[in-house]
């Protein structure tokens, strides 16, 4: 009679077995090279609307008027943070991701090659010639001498000695590819967290700045700005600076050099004020409290007076902004504030006054309108005017450097002369109201960006182990060698390439020959078994 025994039924395993599990599962997955490789290709993917759609952060501006120009699709762009892509919830998930997919790669891998550089160098396999370069010496060689050589060449060795009086030599060599390869994927690391804490902590201020004027260090005064998730006006460092003297130099139509003088007054945290000095250039920043100043352009003020039909004055220092290399530059003046009635103190709205302008440095009489040189030789403003509501009291933001196109289109805003007038410097434009422009001069100004990235050095630091960690990861080769004295007294080398290597065998033979003195090595075995690169 047979008896049948049934097992019993398993236990189905519990939550918790079955959560650590499926962690594990999921962090190595997680971890892998692959996953490491994907992500970072997303998140170059995930960039790309970013330089594609106006971001808020860089210019709010150009956002508006991508809402202006696309009225039905800006409202969806905006819902999936098209405008504020780098701080966008999925944006900061594949970069999380891919810090977590990074580190959970590169941390094992640091302890095992810190163990390896630690370890002692493998032993050779009992049958040498099976590896793919061996050879038997035909001379005796000394094993001082050898271990001399190797160590020489850079060659980390480990000696041993068999109980049946077999000496191997064990050397290794190349070891850096990993190191270097392993400062490669660590700069990536670096790099991100760079770029993330500039995202967070960095911010930058552009401003216009004309000679003998001067600006302090918040929102209103700026040009344009851009301020890090972590940072608001409160926390930026307390300076103000001022623009004594600038100074452009041109050869042959193009620039040379830019020199600003600079005057810096700061006050630190303490309540203690420091002064200072300065003469800024290109790519010679001036440093305030851990705050760059770069002068990164310059530019022309026109200076004009407006005498309305009552004899009221008032004087503009207005900057242009260059069209071309040569220095046209484009601009506007505005008047709201004239033709009121001093009797009366009647503001008539209508009466407001604008001119679009072309500041040409170096007019040519009898040429055309546009000049050829930079530098203010012969300078000269041509003009449209224009008389109505300049529609500045609607509150809306608009460009200082050109009259309200629509105010024109609308009718609110009447050209006065029919044909562009141009003047040049103590001339002035009379409109038909016996208003006058007096064009008075032309003033420089710097171009000046305002920037805190502590992102900046740490970026740096990453793209230096980039470059240090690539160049040994692809040019160095890892390579084993073997020297062993058997009983019988022959002596064997062998050597084996770890990678791909074309040169084993030279190097091998050049070994040889240094441990060996007047040996001349003879053809390589060949054997059907040989392991080839593997091992």
């Amino acid at each position: 009679m047979t008896a049948t025994l049934t097992p019993p039924p398993r236990s189905k395993p519990k939550a918790a077995k079955r959560f650590r599990a499926f962690a594990r599962r999921w962090w190595h997955q997680l971890t892998a090279m692959r996953t490491a490789l994907l992500l970072l290709l997303a998140l170059a993917l995930a960039a790309i609307p970013g330089s594609t759609f106006p971001q808020r952060a860089i210019s709010a501006v150009d956002v508006s008027n991508y809402y202006d120009q696309h009225p039905d699709l800006a409202p969806w762009l905006d819902r999936v943070w098209a405008f504020d892509v780098y701080t966008s919830p999925w944006f900061s998930a594949i970069y999380l991701l891919l810090m977590i997919s990074l580190i959970g790669c590169i941390l094992p891998r640091l302890g095992v090659h810190w163990k390896a550089l630690r370890a002692k160098v493998p032993d050779a396999p009992k049958r040498m010639s099976i590896l793919p370069y061996h050879r038997t010496l035909a001379v005796e060689a000394n094993q001082s001498m050898a271990r001399a050589v190797l160590k020489q060449r850079r060659w980390r060795t480990t000696v041993r000695e068999a109980e049946d009086g077999t000496v191997t030599i064990a050397a290794e060599k190349g070891q850096l590819r990993e190191t270097g390869n392993l400062l490669f994927h660590t700069s990536i690391i670096f790099m991100l967290v760079g770029v993330g804490a500039g995202s967070l902590m960095s911010w930058y201020g552009n401003r216009i700045l004309s000679e003998d004027k001067a600006y302090c260090n918040n929102l209103q005064q700026y040009d344009e700005y851009g301020l890090g998730a972590w940072v608001d006006e409160t926390s930026l460092p307390q300076f103000c600076l001022t623009l004594n003297d600038f100074d452009a130099q041109f050869t042959n139509g193009g620039p040379t050099a830019y020199d600003a003088d600079v005057s810096w007054e700061a006050t630190g945290g303490d309540g203690a004020v420091e002064e200072g000095d300065y003469a800024l250039e290109v790519n010679h920043p001036l440093n305030i409290d851990g705050t760059n100043v770069f002068l990164i352009g310059h530019g022309y003020t026109a200076v004009v007076t407006y005498t309305d039909r009552y004899g009221q004055t008032q004087t503009l220092h207005q900057e242009f902004l260059a069209m071309d290399a040569s220095m046209n530059s484009e601009g506007a003046f505005k008047f709201p504030d004239v033709n009121v009635n001093p009797d009366t103190g009647a503001v008539d709205e209508d009466a407001e006054v604008g001119f679009d302008a072309i500041l040409v440095p170096t007019y040519e009489d009898g040429g055309m309108l546009l000049g050829t040189d930079p530098e203010l030789n012969n300078p000269v403003l041509a003009l449209t005017a224009y008389t109505g509501d300049l529609g500045l009291a609607d509150g809306q933001p608009e460009s200082v450097y050109a009259i309200n196109e629509a105010q024109i289109a609308s009718g609110n805003l009447e050209q006065v002369n029919d044909q562009v007038e141009v003047i040049g410097v103590g001339d002035a434009m009379t409109l038909p109201d016996g208003s006058q422009l007096t064009f008075d001069g032309v003033e420089q100004y710097a171009v000046l960006q305002v920037r805190h990235d502590p992102g900046g050095p740490v970026v740096l630091a990453g793209a230096i182990l980039l470059l240090g960690g690539l160049l040994p990861a692809l040019a160095v080769r890892r390579r084993r060698f073997w020297i062993r004295w058997n009983p019988d007294g022959t002596v064997e080398t062998a050597g084996l390439n770890r990678n791909d290597y074309d040169g084993l065998d030279e190097e091998c033979d050049e070994l040889t020959a240094a441990i060996a003195p007047g040996h001349e090595p003879p053809q390589a075995s060949e054997t059907d078994d040989s392991i080839g690169s593997q091992q």
